[in-house]
C-alpha cells in the first residue's frame, strides 16, 4: 500500500479585534478543517469552538510585559506540526500583518518547505467605530498614521514626531506603557491640547474608553485604571459627537 505523503501547510489567520463574530468567513472555514491550531493571547478563545474535537489546540501567547512563548519556539512548533499533521493554523489577534509578526512566520515556513496562506483579519484600530470615532473625516482628517508604541528595542517609534506634524489621525498600538512619553512629545511640540482617546478591549463586552486632551490622558488612564490591550487615538476625530 502506498503511503500518503503529507503536504505541510501553514495558514496565518487574523482572529479580529476581539468579538469572535468578526472573524472572516474564510478564517471561519479554515478553523473548521484544521488538525492543529497555534493560538495567540489576543485571539478570542471562543474561536477554538469552531475546530473539530480532535484538533490539537496549542497556546503560544505573548502577554504584554509578562509570560510569553518565544518566537523561536513558535517556529519550532510550526515546522514540527506541519510535517506531522499537514495543516497548521496560526491564529493571531487582529490582523497578523499589522504589528503581528505574521510575515516572519510565513518566511520561516517557506524556508522550510511549508506552503503558506494568508487570511487577513480586522485590526483593532478599525473597531474605533464602536466608540463613534472615525479614523478619517472629510473636514478634519484626510489620512491616518499607525505607529507602534514599542519597537523591537523597547523604544517608542520616532515616526510619532513626524506624524504629529501632520493633520492626520494618529493611532498608537502597544503604547500604554509609553503614554506619558507620548503626551510629553505632544506637549513639547505645543500640541498638548490635541484631543485623544483610549479604547481598551475593543468589540468585547468589557470594552471601555476615555477621551480628553493628550496632555491629560496619562492621568485619566491612571484614574480610570486603563491598561493593555488598548489602542491610543490622537486627533480631532476623537472629539466628534454623534
Amino acid at each position: 500500500m502506498t503511503e500518503v505523503k503529507i503536504q505541510p501547510e501553514l495558514y496565518i489567520v487574523g482572529a479580529g479585534p476581539g468579538d469572535p463574530e468578526l472573524i472572516t468567513l474564510k478564517g471561519y472555514k479554515v478553523l473548521q478543517n484544521t488538525p492543529v491550531v497555534l493560538y495567540d493571547n489576543l485571539a478570542n478563545k471562543e474561536l477554538l469552538n469552531l475546530t473539530s474535537e480532535d484538533c490539537e489546540k496549542i497556546y503560544v501567547g505573548k502577554q504584554p510585559y509578562g509570560n510569553y512563548t518565544s518566537q523561536e519556539r513558535i517556529h519550532e512548533l510550526i515546522k514540527e506540526k506541519a510535517f506531522e499533521r499537514g495543516m497548521v493554523v496560526r491564529l493571531k489577534g487582529g490582523d497578523p500583518f499589522i504589528f503581528g509578526r505574521g510575515y516572519e512566520e510565513i518566511l520561516f515556513a517557506r524556508e522550510n518547505g511549508i506552503n503558506t496562506f494568508f487570511i487577513p483579519g480586522i485590526t483593532s484600530m478599525q473597531a474605533s467605530g464602536y466608540e463613534d470615532i472615525p479614523l478619517t473625516h472629510r473636514t478634519l482628517s484626510e489620512s491616518f498614521w499607525v505607529v507602534t508604541g514599542t519597537k523591537k528595542d523597547g523604544a517608542l517609534s520616532t515616526d510619532l514626531k513626524l506624524a504629529l506634524d501632520s493633520k492626520a489621525t494618529v493611532v498608537v498600538y502597544m503604547g500604554m506603557k509609553k503614554l506619558a512619553e507620548i503626551a510629553a512629545i505632544y506637549e513639547e511640540a505645543g500640541k498638548g491640547e490635541t484631543p485623544a482617546a483610549i479604547i481598551q478591549h475593543a468589540t468585547l463586552p468589557l470594552q471601555k474608553s476615555v477621551r480628553g486632551k493628550i496632555s491629560d490622558l496619562p492621568q485619566l488612564a491612571l484614574e480610570q485604571k486603563f491598561t493593555h490591550p488598548a489602542i491610543i487615538i490622537i486627533g480631532a476625530v476623537t472629539a466628534l459627537k454623534a
